[in-house]
């Protein structure tokens, strides 16, 4: 060794959820003088930001077989990792460092404090009683294989030397993500976005910025999903757009954005239900108003009267006096909508990245590559992502407490 290197049982490049994870994990199980490099000006920033501040943890799912159905990309491979570690453990975990979380009505985890700082003052002083350091502004230039282990040439122009190594870098959407893991010969499959929102720009949606309803079906392609809907002021947003945009992110990027999303805007109405109930209506109610109120649970009356309009329902049309014309055309817009989605609209700080290194790279009991010993993944380097929900930081904590496992065990 010259005197220039610095060394370490290991180091992690990538200051995230899964690197933070498995170093705490290494270090709680013995091993000693472990670095973390950050390329960024902080560790742990998408902690800090998701959930909009709170840090949604991990969600209420406790059976591996359900869990993995969340998981457009992993989701056969992660069911033995998710029997070793999943969101009990992970429960556990945080309780056992003094962090209670709570559950939402839509199954997601926040810490009881709704803020991200809970979780990040838990990594960071978990990882201190260990021993663990960390370096921000110092990415991994340059990563090969030696005999001791791994030479890293850090973007300060430092060497550091290390037994293990855990690669952690998030997203493969920048060069430097994916360079370790290119430079120890790992081929990573093409990055897309995945959990992004709809641009549409469509008179039906105008003046409806922050209209919701609470379960609407969409569909496109071989894609539906179902969950809230947001109307935004650049298209459509909230978790059933976010999931239509997971399962479908090598699609939709393939026909760059442009496309037919179809919107069923009811808790499952049909075309037949809602025929019936208007019926009724007109026969029952004649005299009612048909601007005046919606008919529909969780339509709003302003989405409602935006339908009407569409439809050619005026503002003193009564339920008498509705057209079958009418009547087909307010049906059709409330559970058969189309609409020409232009793009994509996405949180950079959020971004979550459909690509990776391959899981069949990788030994999925220690998540150490199976080409290079001692080389480990975690997190979203990895070709793993999930819908939004609390399932990505569920993969990190997973991933990195394998991999920390593993290299407690080879530190042995």
């Amino acid at each position: 060794m010259t005197p220039k290197h610095k060394n370490h049982d290991l180091i992690v490049i990538g200051g995230g959820a899964a690197g933070f994870f498995g170093a705490i994990t290494a270090g709680e199980a013995g091993v000693g003088n472990i670095l973390i490099l950050e390329s960024g000006p902080e560790v742990l920033t998408k902690v800090r930001i998701s959930g909009g501040g709170r840090c949604n943890v991990t969600h209420d799912c406790y059976d591996p077989r359900e869990l993995v159905q969340s998981y457009p990309r992993g989701m056969k491979n992660l069911l033995g990792p998710f029997h070793r570690f999943q969101p009990a453990d992970t429960i556990t975990w945080f309780e056992e460092h003094g962090v209670e979380l709570k559950v939402e009505s839509d199954g997601r985890m926040f810490p009881v404090t709704d803020s991200s700082k809970t979780i990040i003052d838990c990594l960071t002083n978990a990882a201190r009683d260990t021993g663990t350091t960390w370096r921000t502004h110092c990415g991994a230039a340059h990563v090969r294989q030696i005999d001791e282990g791994f030479e890293i040439e850090t973007t300060n122009g430092e060497l550091y030397q290390s037994k293990s190594l855990l690669i952690a870098t998030g997203g493969i959407r920048s060069k430097s993500a994916r360079l370790p893991a290119e430079n120890l010969g790992h081929q990573l499959s093409e990055p897309v976005p995945s959990l992004f929102t709809f641009k549409i720009d469509d008179p039906r949606l105008h003046d409806l910025m922050g209209v919701s309803v609470p379960n609407a079906t969409l569909k496109t392609g071989r894609i539906e999903t179902n969950g809230p809907l947001l109307i935004t002021h650049w298209g459509l947003s909230g978790p059933a757009a976010l999931k239509a945009s997971a399962w479908g992110a090598r699609d939709l990027a393939e026909i760059d954005y442009k496309f037919t999303l179809e919107v069923n805007w009811t808790s499952g109405e049909s075309t037949e239900s809602l025929a019936d109930q208007f019926a009724t209506v007109r026969r029952d109610h004649g005299i009612w108003k048909v601007m005046k109120r919606s008919l529909v649970e969780g339509v709003t009356r302003r989405l409602w009267q935006n339908m009407c309009f569409t439809a050619g329902v005026e503002d003193n049309t009564t339920w008498a006096n509705l057209t079958r014309a009418q009547s087909d055309r307010l049906i059709q817009e409330l559970v058969c909508a189309k609409f020409q989605v232009t793009g994509k609209s996405l949180n950079k700080d959020e971004f979550v990245t459909c690509g990776g290194v391959s899981l069949d790279d990788i030994q999925l009991k220690t998540m150490e590559s199976k080409s290079v010993p001692g080389l480990y993944f975690a997190g979203e380097v990895l070709n793993v992502d999930g819908i939004t929900g609390g399932f990505n930081f569920q993969s990190a904590w997973t991933t990195g407490h394998l991999a920390g496992l593993a290299i407690s065990e080879r530190s042995r």
